[in-house]
């Protein structure tokens, strides 16, 4: 028995971070239902109006373009997750925070996973011992800047190689400005409940599996619900409202702001769902594309869950203008 098998998970930590098993029927009981649908389509009368035949083409073009790094990236975070020791991350970070920040962020790079692995990697790694303020900076920055999410950017925007570094440049700024803050005003009070904490006994390919699962489930679902939005806005909203709001770069800002935190889409395919919505300005979407892996609905109940609620109550609205700023700053200049 390798030495990876043997050891024990440190991927997540007590009092919220353990990984429920999800039932192994319902993602049958999905593909099934799906499955049925599409084989009765006729014998139901689907697909026969011309609108909902535009409708479904998007929804599905949109869904079908993520899926795969969808699946990549779920897999890379369920293995770091796993295998990845946050004591052996904790070796690399300095202890000083003015250098332990900048390499925090600069680790999303090497360390890639989607925001809802980040949450207990983090989390681990703050129990550890590491500085809070690096923790911080690598839990906004490594579901952001990671390759899986700049590959998937670059497909859905073919040829726009600025938004691209846009994208990096001001999602890798704000997990670092947020960190710089932390780091200066000493919040560490709030995450004490995290520095006695342990991992659980369970074998790492038990927590492979129960991180990727989860997260495929998760991810997926609010994918979906993307898709889902990006399709209805295309064919129920006039186009002239749609057009109205696109005209007014701050309103389109606002509204993209907005969606991001409530859509909660999974960064892997976050940028097909932006794309998906072409009469908007690249700065606004930007925004969409720098918000939403940093702070949603979904890690809101998620930092709350694992770090306190007092935690999510200061670190949200920061982390929210932060990277509204980072991501129109870097969007007036590049794009």
């Amino acid at each position: 028995m390798s030495t990876l098998e043997s050891a024990p998970s440190s991927a997540v930590v007590d009092s919220g971070l353990t990984p429920n098993r999800l039932p192994v029927l319902g993602p049958w009981i999905l593909v099934g239902l799906l499955s049925a649908a599409f084989v009765l389509r006729g014998r139901l009368g689907w697909f026969e109006n011309d609108e909902l035949r535009l409708w479904s083409t998007l929804f599905v073009s949109i869904c079908i373009q993520a899926l795969p790094f969808l699946v990549l990236g779920v897999v890379i975070s369920g293995l770091i997750g796993a295998f990845v020791s946050p004591e052996l991350v904790q070796r690399f970070v300095p202890k000083r925070p003015i250098l332990a920040v900048p390499s925090a962020g600069l680790a999303g790079l090497a360390l890639p996973g989607c925001e809802c692995g980040s949450v207990p990697i983090a989390g681990r790694l703050v129990a550890a011992g590491t500085p809070s303020a690096a923790a911080l900076t690598f839990l906004l920055a490594a579901p952001a800047i990671n390759p899986v999410v700049l590959v998937s950017t670059a497909v859905a925007f073919p040829g726009n190689t600025n938004l691209i570094l846009a994208r990096f440049l001001a999602s890798l700024s704000a997990a670092m400005l947020v960190g710089a803050w932390w780091s200066r005003r000493s919040g560490d009070s709030l995450l004490e409940q995290l520095r006695h904490s342990h991992a659980p006994k369970n074998g790492r390919w038990r927590t492979f599996v129960d991180i990727a699962s989860r997260d495929l489930i998760h991810a997926g679902g609010y994918l979906v619900v993307g898709a889902l939005a990006a399709a209805t806005l295309q064919l129920v909203v006039p186009r002239s409202v749609l057009n109205s709001v696109a005209d007014n770069e701050l309103l389109s800002i606002l509204v993209f702001a907005i969606l991001a935190v409530i859509l909660s889409i999974c960064s892997e395919a976050d940028a097909f769902v932006a794309a998906g919505l072409p009469q908007f300005s690249l700065t606004s979407r930007l925004v969409f594309l720098v918000v939403g892996p940093v702070i949603d609905l979904k890690l809101v109940a998620m930092h709350a869950g694992v770090f306190g609620r007092k935690f999510a109550m200061v670190f949200a609205p920061v982390t929210l203008a932060t990277a509204v700023v980072s991501a129109v700053v870097m969007g007036w200049v590049l794009l």
